[in-house]
């Protein structure tokens, strides 16, 4: 995620990062750019410009566009909170747990603190990649009594280890059956938190509206030279480019936070809080 001062005009006016729409559209620009001069030239150099045409029809389906790619990107930046939101809610879920570890565990039972620590920090680990490519059982911290199968749902597997060790706590005497209960709540959050992150990643976009607009987009600006023409002559090319870059910067922008977990500029912050998380958990939960 990019960090950046929002009250910077200038330096936003003017920087170019990696993610910026611009740079990744020079191609298509240049190629737009041409077929319009192209189309300019023949109706101005060849045909003289023998019907005249108008920029009523584009100027309407222009306003019905903009209606169509503002939904886009409102439906896109809500999925990106959300994602946020429940993030934010991992933090808080990954404190609350470690506290009442910390309150209703014995401090002569370390073994099980320590346990807590790693796991959890191991969770949020495996969740945030289960959400890229894939977890890499390599990049968990090692812990006793924790087979993972690399094949399988790994956060799952750790939800599901940890349950078994707080179980095991209450059966031999650590914990009672009330703070199981609410031991028990906590950990049901972190599968309720995977589930609704699994949600947004699964379910993008319906692929008939997302098609409908790229082909809105396209047909608009392959025809506007026509509709331009006789207004602006030559200055078409430069109308058309620039309406192109807008249009197709909306919806890129669009498609990069739809997804709010992977690596983009744009994305989340996950990494950041998945460091905070374990910083947490390390002073709420210190190796001993």
């Amino acid at each position: 995620m990019v960090i950046y001062n929002p009250k910077d005009w200038l330096k936003l006016i003017f920087q170019f990062h990696r993610s910026d729409t611009f740079r990744m559209l020079i191609p298509g620009m240049i190629g737009v750019g041409i077929y319009c001069f192209i189309v300019v030239y023949i109706e101005i150099e060849i045909y003289a410009l023998e019907y005249k045409s108008t920029p009523l029809l584009h100027s309407i389906l222009g306003f019905v566009i903009s209606m169509l790619l503002v939904f886009r990107t409102n439906t896109a930046y809500e999925r990106w909170w959300e994602g946020r939101k429940i993030w934010g809610a991992l933090v808080n879920c990954s404190r609350n747990f470690a506290l009442k570890i910390d309150t209703m565990i014995p401090d002569n039972q370390f073994v099980v603190k320590n346990y807590v620590r790693v796991v959890v920090g191991n969770f949020v680990t495996a969740l945030k990649e289960h959400l890229r490519d894939g977890t890499k059982l390599e990049e968990l911290e090692e812990t006793t009594n924790q087979p993972l199968s690399k094949s399988g749902h790994v956060p799952n597997q750790l939800i599901g280890s940890l349950m078994k060790e707080i179980n095991k706590a209450y059966k031999t005497g650590v914990i009672s059956g009330d703070q199981l209960i609410v031991l028990n709540n906590e950990l049901t959050a972190f599968t309720d938190i995977t589930g609704a992150c699994e949600r947004i990643k699964k379910t993008p976009i319906p692929y008939s509206y997302s098609l409908f607009i790229k082909k809105f987009i396209f047909i608009y600006v392959m025809t506007m030279p026509f509709g331009f023409v006789n207004d602006f002559r030559y200055w078409t090319v430069l109308v058309v480019v620039f309406t192109f870059y807008v249009l197709v910067s909306l919806e890129l922008i669009a498609e990069e936070i739809e997804d709010p977990f992977g690596k983009d500029a744009n994305d989340l912050p996950t990494d950041d809080i998945v460091a905070t998380i374990k910083r947490n958990l390390d002073e709420i939960l210190p190796n001993k």
